[in-house]
């Protein structure tokens, strides 16, 4: 174990070492929304101050072929004459796949939980810590998914930072930011999988409902931490056997257990209320009657960029007499040649964002194509993220950036772009059906059932299989639990 811990930290480490700041860049942009992109483009605008927005001359569009992101990783100039043969650095806009800002698209509210991400972040403000320690449990924040568990271990987390944000952070630093986060309400939040979520609320409820009968509390607590295997699989007999506990005990430790919350995330939305949230898509595609599919990067708020030409003039009055300089002045010129070298790696960077949104966005277009041209849910395909990757040519680590946080406005409506990538399964001929479309034929079985006697699992998976849909027992327990739908005997 100890070999491979050191050749995963080696290699983490080699990679760091290839990585330039210029990609740094480019990794962080790239997993910003629309809104966010703004505020960082202004950000930039106030603080470098060869920076101004504006359009660019046709003439920089030589300039800007010779020295495009995807050639070179990073951007460096051996002498200011880079600078000054062009009047302006080239636009960072794409011109052909922007949309002209006379035809906005409508921001479109829409009635949404509030999302725990945002109330999570909210708590962690509310903590001393420090500004490691806060950073860290933004990006493990970040990092949860939509039910609120941590389903990537620490040991990845680790790596991950250390490639992409060049931050190096043990998997001992990460487990103690979690257990803050764990702290957080509601209880059961950051937790690494189910079993660690229902202790912690377990746990929770010892420490601050006192009033509460302590000693099934530790009774709740022995099952999970002892007998978990056993109560998953609900053999009553052996947690007696095992735990020393009469039948009713049991029972009725159990049936606490039942009603604790197994996705903490997923339902606080709906203990917050609901509020009216603001999307902004970052990506709009439209669909003619032709079934012509149109792709256009959402950038209308986001100021376009170009070299300062009051810093170009101060750089040539800095030129003109080199042999006479004094100290100050190539300290000036130093200074001046550095904020250059920062501005046009930010225009680059941004360019190559928008060049990835692009491929990617056009990439999940093509694989669901039938979805894009008739809106219907059943007709998307089943596609991860390797699907994406092997026909951009893209990293996986890039399209799994893309896709967080980002929207897309169709002819049917906005959806995020999580929303178009599903597991597929493989039936015994060879035939591939989506994972959603089981999950939806899964559900109308059990909301048509009758309530009296609902169906088993055994009797779901018979139901499915005269549909056309041949899973396992096991697989239809599994799309249940995921679900949030409890076993035939507590949908009484």
């Amino acid at each position: 174990m100890a070999q491979g811990s050191r050749q995963v930290q080696t290699q983490a480490q080699q990679q760091i070492q290839t990585l330039s700041p210029q990609q740094i860049l480019v990794v962080k942009l790239l997993e910003l929304p629309a809104v966010e992109l703004e505020d960082r483009v202004r950000a930039e605008l106030l603080e470098n101050p060869a920076l101004e927005e504006g359009h660019e001359d046709n003439e920089a569009d030589e300039y800007a072929d010779a020295t495009t992101p995807e050639e070179e990783g990073d951007t460096s100039y051996d002498s200011l004459s880079d600078y000054l043969n062009e009047d302006d650095i080239p636009d960072y806009k794409l011109q052909e796949n922007n949309r002209s800002r006379d035809e906005q698209p409508e921001e479109i509210p829409i009635s949404a939980s509030t999302s725990f991400y945002e109330t999570l972040k909210e708590q962690l403000g509310e903590q001393e810590l420090t500004e490691r320690q806060r950073e860290l449990a933004e990006y493990l924040i970040g990092s949860l998914d939509d039910d609120g568990l941590l389903r990537k271990s620490l040991g990845d987390l680790s790596n991950d930072l250390a490639i992409y944000s060049g931050i190096d952070a043990s998997v001992q630093e990460l487990e103690e930011v979690l257990r803050i986060i764990q702290d957080f309400d509601p209880a059961g939040l950051g937790a690494r999988n189910l079993k660690e979520c229902l202790l912690i609320q377990v746990r929770r409820k010892m420490d601050t409902q006192p009033d509460e009968d302590e000693s099934l509390l530790h009774i709740e607590e022995s099952i999970l931490t002892n007998c978990y295997e056993e109560f998953t699989r609900k053999h009553w007999e052996k947690i007696e056997q095992k735990l020393g506990l009469d039948e009713a005990t049991t029972r009725q430790a159990i049936k606490e257990i039942c009603r604790l919350n197994p996705r903490p995330g997923a339902s606080m939305g709906e203990t917050i209320g609901k509020d009216l949230q603001q999307i902004v898509p970052d990506f709009l595609v439209d669909t003619d009657d032709e079934d012509n599919i149109t792709l256009t990067l959402n950038n209308r708020n986001v100021p376009e960029l170009r070299m300062s030409r009051d810093f170009t003039t101060l750089v040539e009055e800095h030129t003109k007499n080199k042999a006479n300089q004094s100290k100050e002045s190539r300290e000036a010129l130093l200074f001046l040649k550095q904020k250059m070298d920062a501005a046009q790696g930010f225009i680059d960077a941004i360019k190559q964002r928008q060049n990835t949104l692009l491929k990617t966005m056009q990439a999940i277009i093509d694989l669901q194509r039938p979805f894009f041209l008739e809106g219907d849910e059943s007709l998307l395909r089943p596609m991860i993220l390797k699907d994406v990757a092997e026909r951009t040519g893209l990293d996986i680590s890039t399209i799994s950036r893309v896709s967080n946080s980002k929207y897309v406005q169709t002819s049917f409506g906005i959806y995020q772009l999580k929303f178009f990538f599903s597991d597929g399964y493989t039936t015994g001929d060879g035939g591939e059906m989506s994972v959603r479309e089981i999950r939806k034929i899964l559900k109308e079985c059990i909301d048509s059932e009758d309530k009296k006697k609902p169906l088993t699992d055994d009797e779901l998976t018979d139901l499915l299989k005269e549909k056309g849909y041949p899973i396992a027992r096991r697989t239809v327990a599994k799309y249940r639990q995921q679900m949030g739908i409890p076993v035939a005997r507590l949908r009484k």
